[in-house]
C-alpha cells in the first residue's frame, strides 16, 4: 500500500556474516497512513515486521539474506538496490560525526550533506561493500531543550521528579531522537548511499548527549540522566542497529544489550566495534563485561586484517598537558569533559595501555595484522605505533563527514602537541603522521575515509572536502 507521504528507506544494516551470507535488515520509517512494500530477493518476497510506534510514524524492518561473495541485488517499491558484497576487491567507507552541537536541524541540506553527495558519486564509480559509522552519527544534544525537567540538562537538575513527569520526559526525548534520526535518513544524499551500501555503526556521545560517561555521577545517574541514557540506547538499537531489546543479531557480544559491542568476520578480514560508552565512567573507558569480551576477541585466531573502531582516536598525542592546563585554568574547565572523553585522558592512562596491549595481541601472530579507524575530534589525521615482530599498527582517524571543521590554529596547536611524544606503552613510542599530500599533522578539512583491499594489500585514502582524494596509503 502506498500514499502520498512517502516512507524513509530502505536503510541498511548489516546483521552478521555467516555462512557465505550477509544478514541484512532494511529499516523503514513510514507515517502513520502509510505500510511499506514487500522487500524482494532473488530467493524470497519478504513483508515488513512493524518494529516501533511513534506518534506519527511507525518503524518498519525486513531482515533478509544476499550471497556474501559476489554482487546481488534487492527491490523494493519499483526500484532495485545492486549491494556488491564481500568480493576479493573490497572497498569500505568510514564516517563520523554526521552533525553539529547546535542548530543542525536548521542547517541547508545541500551544505550539510555535501560529502555525502561526494561518498555517493565516489560509490557510483566503484561500488562500497561496507560503510563503518564510527560514532555521533546524529547530534543529539538540543533534545532535552523544551521539557521543564531536562531544559537545564546537565548544569541544573530537579532532585526528585515526579513519576509522571519523567513518563512525559521519556516521551519528550523518544520523539526527539526519531525526529533527528528521521531528518538524516531523509536526506537523499545520505539515503542514496545507506539504501545500497551495508552499514555497521558505533555510538558516541552525541547519539545520547554531549560527553556522556565523562559528565559527573550526578548527572548521568540522576532521574533525568537515566531516562536520556534509556531513550538515547533504544534510539540506537532502532535506528543505528535495526532492532530492539531482546532481538539483537549474533554480531552482538551481549544478547541481553548491557554493552552493545559487536564483531564481524568474513574470510581474511575481522570487525570490531566496541562499545565506548554504555560502560563508561570518569575513570572507566570500558567496563568488566567490555574488557573480557575485548580478551576473547584478542585471544581467538583471525586470520587476515582486524579493523578496530575506535570512536576516540586509540593513538595521540600527549592530551594530558592541554588537560591539566585545563583544570588549572578557569574559564578552560568547561572544557575538561571534552578531554576527559579521550583515552589520552590523565585518568585512562591505565585502560589506554591496557587496550594497546590488546591491539598488540592480536596482531603477534604471523598470518593477522590490525587497524584502528576513529573519528570524533572533527580533524583528519594518522597514526602509527611499532608492534613487535616488525609490524605496525596503524590508526586512522577520519571526521567529521557533516560537522564543519574547526579552525585551522586548532589543527597546528595539535600538531605542535603531537610533536612531544607518548609512550603509553613501554617501548612502543606513539607518532603522530602526515596524509599523503598534506602539509599539517592534522587536516582542518571535512572529509571520510576509503580502504581498499586488492592484490598489493590493504590502503587508505581520505576524501577531502577542498583537497580532494589523498595518495593510497599503504596498511
Amino acid at each position: 500500500m502506498s500514499s502520498a507521504t512517502p516512507t524513509t528507506g530502505p536503510i541498511l544494516i548489516l546483521d552478521d556474516i555467516r555462512d557465505g551470507q550477509l544478514h541484512l535488515a532494511a529499516l523503514f520509517i513510514a507515517s502513520k497512513s502509510d505500510t511499506p512494500s514487500h522487500v524482494e530477493t532473488p530467493f524470497e518476497t519478504i513483508a515488513p515486521q512493524l518494529l516501533a510506534e511513534y506518534a506519527a510514524h511507525d518503524v518498519y524492518r525486513v531482515r533478509f539474506t544476499l550471497p556474501a561473495d559476489r554482487q546481488s541485488s534487492y527491490r523494493w517499491n519499483d526500484t532495485e538496490y545492486n549491494v556488491a558484497g564481500l568480493t576479493a576487491d573490497l572497498r569500505i567507507a568510514y564516517a563520523s560525526c554526521n552533525g553539529e552541537e547546535h542548530g543542525d536541524m536548521d542547517r541547508d541540506g545541500t551544505e550539510r550533506n555535501a560529502m555525502w553527495a561526494r561518498m555517493g558519486d565516489e560509490h557510483r564509480r566503484a561500488p562500497f561493500s561496507l560503510l563503518l559509522h564510527g560514532g555521533d552519527q546524529v547530534y543529539a544534544d538540543e533534545v532535552t531543550q523544551g521539557h521543564p525537567l531536562s531544559d537545564g540538562w546537565p548544569d541544573h537538575l530537579p532532585s526528585d521528579p515526579a513519576r509522571a513527569d519523567l513518563v512525559d520526559l521519556r516521551s519528550h526525548l523518544r520523539e526527539g531522537f526519531l525526529e533527528r534520526y528521521l531528518a538524516n535518513y531523509t536526506a537523499p544524499e545520505v539515503a542514496y548511499v545507506m539504501a545500497r551500501v551495508p552499514s555497521l555503526m558505533q555510538w558516541d556521545d552525541h547519539d545520547i548527549c554531549d560527553g556522556w560517561g565523562s559528565l559527573r555521577r550526578s548527572r548521568t545517574y540522576s532521574p533525568v540522566g537515566q531516562v536520556l541514557f534509556d531513550m538515547a540506547r533504544e534510539a540506537a538499537l532502532l535506528f543505528q542497529h535495526g532492532t530492539v531489546e531482546g532481538d539483537l543479531p549474533a554480531r552482538f557480544a551481549d544478547p541481553s544489550g548491557l554493552h552493545l559491542g559487536w564483531s564481524v568476520a568474513a574470510p581474511g578480514l575481522r570487525l570490531i566495534g566496541p562499545d565506548l560508552r554504555s560502560e563508561r565512567t570518569r575513570r572507566e573507558v570500558l567496563g568488566k563485561r567490555g574488557w573480557q569480551w575485548m580478551e576473547g576477541l584478542a585471544a581467538a585466531p583471525a586470520p587476515g586484517r582486524t579493523l578496530v573502531m575506535s570512536s576516540v582516536p586509540l593513538l595521540g598525542p600527549r592530551l594530558s598537558l592541554l588537560e591539566l592546563l585545563m583544570v588549572l585554568t578557569p574559564r578552560m574547565q568547561k572544557y575538561e569533559d571534552d578531554l576527559r572523553d579521550q583515552w589520552q585522558s590523565r585518568a585512562h592512562r591505565d585502560s589506554w595501555a591496557h587496550m594497546l596491549e590488546l591491539m598488540q595481541r592480536i596482531a603477534a601472530p604471523a598470518d593477522q595484522d590490525v587497524t584502528v579507524v576513529s573519528g570524533e575530534i572533527h580533524l583528519a589525521t594518522r597514526g602509527e605505533m611499532k608492534l613487535d615482530h616488525g609490524k605496525l599498527l596503524h590508526q586512522l582517524v577520519a571526521s567529521g563527514v557533516a560537522h564543519r571543521a574547526p579552525p585551522k590554529a586548532w589543527a597546528r596547536v595539535l600538531g605542535a602537541l603531537a610533536t612531544v611524544g607518548e609512550t603509553p606503552l613501554p617501548g612502543h613510542p606513539i607518532h603522530i603522521r602526515r596524509i599523503p599530500g598534506q602539509k599539517l599533522r592534522y587536516v582542518a578539512e571535512r572529509n571520510y575515509l576509503i580502504l581498499t583491499h586488492a592484490k598489493a594489500g590493504w590502503s587508505a585514502q581520505w576524501d577531502f572536502e577542498v583537497s580532494g582524494i589523498s595518495a593510497p596509503l599503504p596498511l
